[in-house]
């Protein structure tokens, strides 16, 4: 008997199995994309429990405060006052866990836009015209940039491009954000 002829198209040429049709772009391209899909599942991972925390929170807080209004028309006494204190004290301990959700919004915030902007690099890349154009470059970059927010985000893009050196960008930002608030909790919406 007979075996079909085989209808599968061979392989692409990978690392692993190297042939004259191997690429270190498409290698690059891959090493990207994996990066890509690294992150964007830890950010479907972390969001679904940070959602349960968040409105775990929201309802405790509820609930605290509705114990702490309670405790206002009792009598005056050592009971209330405890009472008081301690939904004050708890009160301002979920401000900072406040604080807290609000820095990892920011987090995620900054792995999406992480994301988008490595997609767009191998879409570069894996683009023969665009790869070797200086112009699709600086409108990767522009486009890149135009993503930021904050002053201080586009500051460091700005000193990345400069000066090539990802250290000196962070530390112009670090810098930066210990003048502006160096005691400060505040946080900065966006």
């Amino acid at each position: 008997m007979d075996n079909p002829p085989s209808s599968s198209v061979p392989s692409p040429s990978t690392a692993a199995r190297p042939d004259l049709d191997w690429s270190q772009i498409r290698e690059t391209i891959q090493m990207l994309n994996l990066a890509v899909a690294q992150i964007e599942m830890a950010l479907k991972d972390s969001s679904g429990s940070v959602e349960i925390l968040t409105d775990s929170f929201t309802g405790m807080y509820g609930k605290l405060m509705a114990l702490v209004e309670s405790a206002h028309h009792l009598p005056d006494s050592p009971i209330k006052a405890t009472i008081e204190d301690a939904g004050n004290g708890v009160s301002q301990q979920m401000q900072q866990a406040i604080v807290a959700f609000q820095f990892y919004d920011r987090l995620t915030q900054r792995l999406s836009h992480a994301c988008r902007s490595l997609e767009e690099l191998g879409a570069v890349v894996s683009d023969p015209q665009r790869l070797y154009s200086p112009f699709a470059w600086n409108a990767l970059q522009q486009k890149i940039r135009s993503k930021y927010t904050m002053e201080d985000e586009k500051l460091m893009f700005d000193t990345l491009i400069a000066t090539g050196s990802v250290e000196q960008a962070l530390k112009l930002y670090v810098d930066r954000k210990h003048q502006e608030s160096p005691d400060s909790d505040d946080i900065e919406l966006f």
